[in-house]
């Protein structure tokens, strides 16, 4: 598999997600997260690839952000990282892993630098929204 995407399915931008790579002819591995979280050192090395620190990988909505006080800069990386382990809601989504690079995709647009097909057409989202499928800046050789 050359994808592979941390998803959960009562997202809808996860799920748009997913049918982006799947009409690009990708069917990619699916990693529910929430139900098989990535290892610690996995984790940490999806945050490193992204190039971002953990505080950015949180999600707020609809987890308990606001309880743990994580807004608090108190908290160190290892620390967001050890919340984010505990209670892997927190983990924000869709991460996408490709051979072009790994990347949050939020919003889900953000998907088309990690296809590997240049111009699959145009997708509309579950909201309604037309989006054209072409990936920005595609090489080949």
């Amino acid at each position: 598999m050359t994808i592979t995407i941390y998803h959960n399915p009562d997202c809808g931008t996860s799920r748009n997600t997913l049918a982006m790579i799947r009409q690009s002819g990708e069917e990619p591995e699916i990693v529910e997260y929430l139900k098989n979280p990535p290892s610690r050192d996995r984790l940490i090395a999806l945050i490193a690839a992204m190039g971002i620190a953990p505080r950015a990988l949180l999600r707020e909505k609809g987890t308990p952000y606001a309880a743990l006080d994580l807004a608090n800069p108190k908290w160190s990386d290892d620390e967001l990282i050890d919340f984010m382990m505990a209670h892997p809601i927190l983990i924000n989504r869709p991460i996408v892993v490709s051979p072009k690079g790994v990347r949050l995709c939020r919003p889900s647009e953000a998907v088309l630098d990690l296809l590997l097909v240049a111009d699959v057409g145009q997708f509309v989202k579950e909201d309604g929204e037309v989006v054209s499928l072409r990936t920005q800046g595609t090489h080949t050789g």
